[in-house]
């Protein structure tokens, strides 16, 4: 049994739930962080002295935080060779295309758009802010845009982590009030993902609670 620290509308959380269920592991979690707490109780912050989510813990062994380190463990633990391959030529590609999701593309959407657009009041909103930083965004997106034309997953032919590291931010990418150039290789990805039951559960979830207004 996995327990999870973290709450469904964590992008973060989004992921490594996603990775939970695509693995189709037996889980528990916990609702922490935002408006439910927990985070800054001296029981989590011995797990997480950051006081951030998602924490888990497998079968009650020592805690793991930071989402990217969770889900190659996971990977790593339950997934299979063509998920996660052993063979660490044949996974670099995979971890390449991973981290570059997370902090690359992840981390030009969350703070400078999402952010900005839905967990900001309208009267505070910087509108050339936002479309600058859509404007870098799209310069990234362009890359994944021409890796998708001639691959149906982003590190090759099967899903792996890559997938999960970039793919968990495009429905909020694709529902959130932001102008958005025609990316059709992109655009069929994520389709294709939500056809996924995993990526429906866990990641296809409102945010509503964390709009400013």
């Amino acid at each position: 049994m996995i327990t999870i620290w973290g709450r469904k509308t964590s992008s973060n959380v989004q992921s490594v739930m996603w990775c939970i269920g695509e693995l189709g592991l037996a889980h528990e979690r916990i609702d922490a962080g935002f408006t439910y707490g927990v985070v800054d109780t001296p029981e989590f912050l011995a797990m997480n002295p950051n006081g951030l989510v998602p924490v888990i813990r497998d079968d009650g062994g020592e805690p793991l935080w930071e989402s990217g380190a969770i889900i190659r463990y996971l990977a790593a633990r339950y997934g299979g060779d063509g998920f996660w391959p052993a063979d660490p030529v044949a996974r670099a590609p995979v971890d390449m295309w991973a981290e570059w999701a997370k902090v690359t593309v992840c981390a030009a959407f969350t703070g400078p758009i999402f952010w900005r657009v839905v967990r900001t009041p309208s009267k505070d909103r910087d509108p050339v802010a936002i479309a600058a930083a859509v404007k870098a965004l799209d310069a990234k997106l362009a890359i994944a845009e021409a890796r998708l034309e001639g691959h149906a997953f982003l590190a090759g032919d099967a899903f792996t982590p890559a997938d999960i590291q970039f793919g968990h931010i495009l429905y909020r990418y694709f529902t959130i009030d932001i102008e958005r150039r025609p990316r059709p290789a992109l655009e069929r990805y994520h389709e294709a993902l939500q056809q996924r039951p995993a990526f429906r559960e866990h990641v296809m979830v409102s945010y509503n609670e964390l709009r400013a207004d």
